[in-house]
């Protein structure tokens, strides 16, 4: 059991992070957000994988006005993500969004960061402070210090700047293209304020890559309790970036949403196409939100016993397989016909049950 951190809770739109709040998986859409259609329907796809939360690039006054129709429509809060231009900021709080992600310290004139944190105090918006390895400002950059270090510094200097606005509903992250510079990051960070985190390591990478480089860095943070949401940055379709959320918090306990997918190595005992049967199923139970456990092991001698606690299941024999259910195995199927069986079996015992 993982003991989290204690933080302080906000919300954006309708999902609370931190305090006793599930960890919330977030994505990016990588559309034009002047597209408001084709934004949609990756905000939609995103949503169907198990999104909570998207963040949206606005680079320009087109598309903090495309927000307004976008938050209408998208049926997930909406971050507004903006560097420097804090007119974009306010116009993407009039238009509704849910959240900010800027750093106060970097839009200007102190008059221009009031104007922005009044407004988001009036409609109740928390904003994101964003701290990346690889683009602190000069001040920071050049301290003689490990980048760890530099990286909370510069957090903390954006925090008090909101503080002294009195204005505590922020997040805080504090990424880095280097896994342990984030790990060390977030925990020093951890034990000096309350505000819930956003975690993740920043250009990890492709999916390969990305997997486990995110894997270590978020998989590490969160099995110490600190992290109140997720983004596993990949260079990928964004909702690759959830279902890899998932399976991270699945790894460690901490949510249950989707199936959990577990397989063997294989050895020479196996005598099926186990390497793509494996690969079939997990894509086929990808986007089925039962909280299950389906196993694929390559032998129904060892198969069915070592996966017993697996609620359904496939051992592989020559040119056929057992399917099994607790351990027990319950039909025995050609190859061809495995995946299909398998998942009318699960289907129709999930029938039963609703």
């Amino acid at each position: 059991m993982i003991n989290r951190r204690k933080s302080k809770q906000i919300q954006i739109g309708n999902v609370k992070i931190g305090g006793d709040a599930p960890i919330s998986v977030q994505s990016m859409c990588n559309t034009d957000t002047r597209d408001v259609a084709s934004t949609l329907e990756q905000i939609n796809e995103l949503a169907a994988a198990g999104c909570e939360i998207a963040r949206l690039a606005v680079l320009n006054k087109e598309a903090a006005e495309a927000i307004k129709d976008i938050v209408k429509k998208s049926t997930i809060p909406i971050v507004a993500d903006i560097h420097f231009d804090y007119r974009l900021a306010l116009t993407c709080i009039e238009n509704g969004v849910h959240a900010l992600r800027i750093n106060p310290g970097n839009i200007g004139k102190r008059e221009h960061t009031i104007r922005v944190v009044e407004a988001a105090k009036s409609h109740q918006i928390p904003i994101r402070i964003g701290i990346n390895g690889g683009s602190l400002e000069k001040e920071f950059a050049q301290m003689d210090l490990p980048l760890h270090e530099k990286m909370v510094l510069s957090a903390l200097r954006h925090i008090e700047i909101l503080e002294d606005l009195n204005f505590y509903d922020t997040k805080i992250s504090l990424k880095s293209s280097d896994v342990l510079t984030t790990i060390e990051a977030y925990k020093l960070m951890a034990q000096k304020v309350n505000y819930p985190l956003h975690i993740g390591v920043t250009e990890a990478g492709t999916l390969k890559t990305g997997l486990i480089k995110s894997s270590v860095g978020i998989g590490s943070l969160l099995s110490q309790g600190i992290g109140d949401t997720i983004r596993v940055s990949l260079t990928e379709k964004p909702v690759e970036e959830v279902h890899a959320g998932y399976g991270i918090l699945k790894a460690l306990g901490l949510r249950s949403k989707g199936v959990n997918f577990i397989s063997c190595p294989t050895c020479g005992r196996t005598q099926i196409d186990l390497i793509s049967l494996a690969k079939q199923v997990e894509d086929r139970f990808k986007t089925l939100d039962m909280p299950i456990t389906i196993a694929v092991m390559g032998c129904p001698v060892n198969g069915p016993g070592e996966a017993k606690h697996a609620d359904y299941g496939i051992a592989g024999a020559i040119k056929e397989g057992y399917i099994f259910k607790k351990g027990e195995i319950i039909a025995r199927v050609p190859e061809s016909d495995l995946i299909n069986s398998l998942e009318n079996i699960i289907m129709e015992s999930y029938s039963s049950v609703k």
